[in-house]
């Protein structure tokens, strides 16, 4: 049995060149043994834990889906809202949601205190992200990202 305490878990803040995403987080599965973004085939957890801050006006990620990846997301501290593909919600402390893959999301701050919340998500063997503002996408676990042009299956001549 491991316990980890979320005081003692080290802290990483991750900001955007212009400050546009900023974040702190800890990575509470990690902290008890396992690997970040590797499930239980790299000798990992099935899912990872992690407890976020966003200060007043960030955005935790560029808005996007991932392909194969479930999150939860449980807010425990503070106001802001959630962007998806058809709305954006108001969150709140006390509040829940849940992304399946295909559905594509953000979390805003948009109050002037500190928004905080877990993230549980369960881990695949692959997953592959969509960032629709920008046309860009992500492959993990090797987190490469990518600006493609379609093509057709078969190379010229085959």
């Amino acid at each position: 049995m491991k316990i980890a305490k979320l005081s003692e878990i080290p802290e990483r803040e991750i900001r955007s060149p212009q400050g546009k995403y900023h974040l702190v987080r800890q990575s509470i599965s990690q902290a008890l043994g396992g690997i970040k973004d590797v499930g239980t085939w790299g000798g990992g957890h099935p899912f990872d834990v992690e407890y976020f801050r966003l200060p007043p006006g960030a955005a935790n990620f560029p808005f996007h889906a991932h392909s194969a990846q479930w999150e939860l997301y449980i807010f425990v501290k503070g106001r802001g809202s959630v962007r998806g593909a058809e709305s954006t919600v108001v969150v709140e402390e006390g509040q829940s949601i849940i992304f399946k893959p295909g559905e594509a999301h953000q979390i805003l701050n948009t109050s002037e205190n500190e928004l905080s919340y877990f993230v549980v998500a369960d881990h695949n063997l692959a997953d592959i992200i969509a960032y629709p503002d920008s046309g860009k996408w992500g492959i993990k676990p090797q987190q490469k990202f990518f600006t493609m042009e379609e093509t057709s299956y078969y190379e010229p001549g085959d």
